[in-house]
């Protein structure tokens, strides 16, 4: 039931982060503040298929 996801920055538009999350339990899309070293501080990234 656990599947693999990428995070995605909202600001610079990278792939930063992978994780895993339960599609049975999370069914919609992971939002979590990160820190991204693009962008050089924590912002918003969001699941991408």
């Amino acid at each position: 039931m656990r599947v693999n996801v990428h995070l995605e920055c909202t600001e610079c538009k990278r792939k930063n982060y992978s994780t895993s999350k339960n599609k049975k339990n999370t069914t919609e899309r992971l939002q979590l503040k990160k820190f991204c070293k693009f962008e050089k501080k924590v912002t918003l990234h969001k699941e991408v298929k």
